[in-house]
């Protein structure tokens, strides 16, 4: 059973770390749960966006360009008359982005939360995607657009909309697209620390005992960017604790075989890899596609899976071990106790890994929370502060860690784009976390591109 995760104290932001800018890293801490940096730790800094695909295809149906909202027509809660628009993939796609969009939408209502969703195969259907977020300013209530995750196409819904609608705050989760485009068009960025990530990684393999690191993904996730720097920053680290990193391509679900054909690649291949790479291996996929069947291939066969693209016990963990958590719906607490004892059980205890609170989830649900308090006049959009607060209503008791994005090639640091990330926790009996909010990256890994 998991341990009950202790929240760390909020602190105040130096004004410094928020206004400071140049070629200097600037100093980053853990986010507690109850908002706030604790603690100090290296600056994460980067050089453009883009971001990892979760689960970049599926069967569901798409929403089209207009009935397929979820909508109400009345005003917000406590008389407040303005509705949150959240855009997120499918089901089949990014389940975890959904449920928590419907999180959001359960403690407003309806009548305060507008849901769409755009089309599974959004690399090729980008004029449809578009049309599904701008069609939402439509709405003259609308008063936030949250797109989680911002997808391709996102940065010119966002400049279509500002249009149109300007007082509208348009806010990116997991943007694909170049930092410095979107963040152009979009009042708020916020991604999965691609850097810190990088290393963090690297470090938890080997204090598991694991010596080789294995990358698998293809090429089109490989041009992104984020990725490319994060392959850099994962060599350096191997070099650093004495591993070697190797990489493995596999299909991209977004072409021809699709999601059941990819998946049966990776199904056919892990055996194969673990005899290649040795039962010390830690085996990383940058698509959420390639998730289950790699863990399922795991558990049977050897090998480390120390955490997901955009980690969370939802993500691979419940097909891979054939379990139905419909009931514990929400309650990622017990969701992660069932699946440590499903992992103890088939042999895993000390291989496995995750984030005990869903990224996807946290994202969806935390900006729109985020975004319905600034619209109050509760909260500053750009107070990393008050976007930890607005996070921690939906993962109570978690650790976060952040900062401000910085352009590893010109040292700028962005003030409306953060990298942030949650402590890893490894399943066993008992499990444990890791303590990676706590490590100090080193800042060289900052600037590796």
């Amino acid at each position: 059973m998991i341990k009950k995760y202790v929240s760390i104290a909020l602190v105040v932001i130096m004004c410094a770390w928020l206004v400071a800018c140049g070629s200097a890293p600037a100093s980053s801490g853990a986010i507690g749960s109850a908002g706030g940096l604790a603690g100090s730790t290296a600056e994460e800094s980067g050089s453009a966006a883009a971001g990892d695909d979760k689960a970049e295809s599926g069967s569901a149906g798409a929403a089209g360009s207009g009935d397929e909202a979820d909508s109400g027509d009345e005003s917000a809660d406590d008389g407040d008359d303005f509705r949150i628009g959240i855009v997120t993939g499918s089901y089949a796609q990014s389940e975890d982005d959904r449920r928590g969009a419907e999180a959001f939408q359960e403690k407003y209502g309806e009548d305060s939360v507008t849901l769409a969703i755009y089309p599974d195969n959004f690399t090729e259907e980008e004029e449809t995607t578009i049309q599904i977020m701008v069609n939402l300013a439509e709405d003259p209530k609308i008063k936030a657009i949250i797109v989680n995750q911002a997808v391709d196409g996102t940065t010119e819904a966002f400049r279509r909309i500002k249009e149109i609608r300007p007082d509208i705050l348009c806010i990116a989760g997991e943007a694909y697209e170049d930092f410095a485009d979107i963040g152009e068009t979009a009042d708020l960025v916020v991604n999965s620390d691609f850097v810190a990530r990088g290393y963090l990684m690297i470090r938890s393999a080997h204090e598991l005992g694991c010596d080789t690191f294995v990358h698998i993904s293809f090429p089109r996730h490989l041009s992104y960017e984020t990725v490319a720097r994060q392959v850099a920053i994962m060599k350096a680290a191997c070099d650093e604790f004495g591993m070697e990193f190797a990489m493995e391509e596999a299909p991209d679900p977004t072409t021809e075989v699709g999601v059941p054909g990819a998946q049966q690649f990776i199904a056919d291949h892990v055996a194969e890899w673990v005899d290649k790479y040795g039962e010390k291996t830690a085996f990383f996929c940058t698509n959420d596609a390639h998730t289950e069947p790699l863990i399922r291939g795991l558990l049977e066969h050897g090998g480390y899976f120390i955490e997901a693209d955009l980690p969370s016990p939802l993500m691979g963990y419940p097909g891979a071990l054939d379990l139905d958590l419909n009931s514990q719906s929400g309650d990622f607490e017990k969701i992660t106790e069932t699946i440590e004892d499903a992992i103890v059980d088939g042999g895993g205890a000390g291989r496995f890994g995750t984030w005990t609170y869903s990224y996807g989830y946290t994202v969806s649900a935390g900006l729109a929370e985020h975004a319905r308090r600034v619209i109050l006049g509760e909260s500053e959009l750009t107070n990393i502060n008050d976007l930890a607060e607005a996070y921690g209503v939906f993962s109570p008791g978690a650790e976060w860690n952040g900062s401000n994005y910085t352009d590893a090639a010109t040292g700028t640091r962005s003030d409306n784009t953060f990298l942030i990330y949650q402590d890893t926790y490894i399943f066993g009996d008992p499990g444990h976390y890791m303590g990676s909010t706590q490590v100090e990256v080193p800042e060289e890994y900052f600037t590796i591109q």
